[in-house]
């Protein structure tokens, strides 16, 4: 295992990973940015310039999902997955690159978690759920068995959607939502249960 990396994206979002990088094994980690004025974030140094570091892993921590597909996109190298060592991982999960699984999260048996993906600090997804590429399930989110999170969707914190269950691509579920039925367009969606704003 290469030992080095580059965390893209100097933010809260990028310390929190380069944590799980330490527990993953990582002994030395460096943050870019492409903004002049960060210097440094915690005890890492901030580049500018990704030439010096091409023996480095590679990892993009930027939490915005349009954003973050778009850097990933543009990037000519692969792009590691991050798994902090209190994640609970099923049987036959099959789980992209470039993933973050934070601390406590739970992912059961048979899901799929696509690229980009974000599981957020103990958040639960159920089994047999699909998460598409680029979607984030936020802090404390929980997802119960065979459901669909489409591409970029957003589930905010502490909200909850119920089992067969399918959301599409681009909806952002709000925190503390209720989601007991598809949802088919995208948009924000609030309340218990949960309605287009």
């Amino acid at each position: 295992m290469n030992k080095k990396l580059i965390i893209y994206g100097a933010s809260g979002h990028g310390k929190v990973t380069a944590d799980i990088a330490r527990l993953n094994g990582y002994e030395e980690i460096v943050f870019y940015d492409d903004d002049p004025n960060k210097k440094v974030v915690g005890q890492y140094k901030v580049i500018h310039d990704f030439h010096d570091y091409e023996d480095h892993d590679l990892f993009i921590a930027i939490g915005d999902n349009t954003t973050r597909e778009e850097i990933s996109s543009r990037m000519n190298r692969d792009i590691v997955t991050l798994i902090h060592p209190t994640a609970v991982i099923g049987e036959e999960v099959k789980i992209g690159h470039g993933v973050v699984i934070m601390a406590k999260a739970v992912i059961n048996s048979g899901s799929v978690i696509g690229d980009g993906v974000i599981v957020n600090t103990c958040a639960s997804i159920d089994h047999d759920n699909r998460i598409e590429d680029y979607a984030h399930i936020s802090v404390n989110a929980h997802t119960a068995g065979t459901v669909t999170v489409g591409r970029r969707s957003f589930v905010g914190m502490s909200a909850s959607i119920i089992n067969n269950v399918s959301i599409c691509d681009d909806a952002v579920i709000a925190a503390g939502a209720v989601v007991i039925e598809d949802i088919r367009e995208a948009g924000t969606y609030i309340g218990v249960p949960a309605k287009k704003k």
